[in-house]
C-alpha cells in the first residue's frame, strides 16, 4: 500500500482526529513505511481501544469502498504531496487530507480571503462592490467560506468579474450549505476550486465550520473582514490568521452598528483600517510584483 492511500484511509476512519492524522503523516515522512500496530499505540493519543477499532475500520472492505467513492468522484491533495501549499503546511493544525473540485494550482497565487457577517446589510455590499474590483485585475485570489452573507457576496462579485475563486467549505464537496448556494457552489467548483477536508456526504455540523475557517486562514497571506459582530466567527478566523502571522484587515463601520463592532475591535487591536482598495493592494506589494 503506497503510503500517501495509507494516509488517506486513517482520514476516512471515524474517530482519529486531525492531531493523529498529523502524527502519521510525520511517521510516514520520516520512516517511509506504514506503522505497525504497536507503532500505532505509541504514536497515537488514542485509548487502546480506540486504536483497536482504527485497525478494524483499515482493514474493512467498507472503508475501502468509501475510498474509492472519494478517489473516484473528487481529486485529493494531502499533506505529504509536493503540490502541498507551504503556508497552510506551515499553518495551526494543518489539514492532512483535502478533497477538491476544480483549478488546485489556484492555491499557488496570492490568496486574499474576505469573511464577515452571515446576516450582513446592504453595506456590506456596497464595500466589496468597491474594494474587489481592482484587486480582482490582479493576479490575487478571492478566497472565502460560501457561507450567506459576505462570503457569498465576495464569491458572486468574483465571478461576476470572470475571476476565479476558491471556496472553502464545511461539508462534503457533494452536499450543499446553505442550499440557496446551490449555484453558487457548481459555479466555484467550475469556474475556480472548491475545497474541503470532509469526504463525500458528509452533513454540516457545527463544529465543522470554525476547523474549515482554520483552513482559510492557512491558506491566505492577507484576511479581510468587512462586517463582524461582537465574538463573531470572523473574528475567531481573524484571530487564527494573526496566529498565523498573516496580514489582517478590517473595513470600519458605525460605533452604534452592531455589524460594526466586530471590525472596529479588531482595528483597536491592530488590524489595517481599509477605506480604499489601496489599503489592500499595498499588504501584497511586498511579496509580489503583479502591477
Amino acid at each position: 500500500m503506497k503510503l500517501r492511500t495509507f494516509l488517506i484511509l486513517t482520514h476516512l476512519c471515524e474517530g482519529i482526529g486531525n492531531s493523529n492524522e498529523l502524527r502519521i503523516a510525520s511517521f510516514l515522512k520520516i520512516y517511509q513505511t506504514i506503522p505497525t500496530i504497536e507503532e500505532l499505540h505509541s504514536l497515537l493519543h488514542l485509548d487502546s481501544k480506540t486504536i483497536m477499532y482504527l485497525v478494524q475500520q483499515l482493514r474493512s472492505e467498507t472503508l475501502r469502498k468509501i475510498y474509492r467513492e472519494n478517489i473516484t468522484q473528487s481529486k485529493v491533495l494531502t499533506i505529504l504531496d509536493a503540490d502541498y501549499p507551504l503556508l497552510l503546511q506551515e499553518s495551526y493544525q494543518p489539514p492532512a487530507v483535502l478533497f477538491y473540485r476544480g483549478n488546485i494550482a489556484l492555491l499557488k497565487q496570492p490568496l486574499l480571503a474576505v469573511v464577515g457577517a452571515r446576516k450582513c446589510d446592504v453595506n456590506a455590499r456596497k464595500n466589496l462592490e468597491l474594494l474587489l474590483p481592482p484587486i480582482l485585475r490582479t493576479n490575487i485570489v478571492t478566497i472565502s467560506g460560501l457561507a450567506q452573507g459576505v462570503d457569498s457576496l465576495t464569491h458572486t462579485i468574483t465571478l461576476t468579474h470572470q475571476v476565479p475563486t476558491i471556496g472553502v467549505i464545511g461539508t462534503g464537496l457533494d452536499v450543499v450549505y446553505p442550499r440557496t448556494n446551490s449555484r453558487l457552489q457548481q459555479d466555484v467548483a467550475i469556474k475556480g476550486l472548491l475545497i474541503t477536508e470532509y469526504p463525500l456526504h458528509s452533513s454540516p455540523k457545527r463544529y465543522h465550520f470554525p476547523q474549515r475557517n482554520r483552513i482559510i486562514a492557512g491558506l491566505c497571506e492577507t484576511l479581510l473582514v468587512v462586517q463582524a459582530k461582537h465574538k463573531s466567527g470572523s473574528l475567531i478566523t481573524a484571530n487564527i490568521a494573526l496566529q498565523n502571522n498573516r496580514n489582517v484587515l478590517a473595513v470600519p463601520g458605525r460605533i452604534c452598528d452592531s455589524l460594526s463592532v466586530g471590525c472596529n475591535e479588531l482595528i483597536a487591536a491592530g488590524a489595517k483600517i481599509v477605506i480604499s482598495p489601496t489599503d489592500i493592494l499595498q499588504e501584497f506589494q511586498s511579496l509580489h510584483f503583479w502591477y
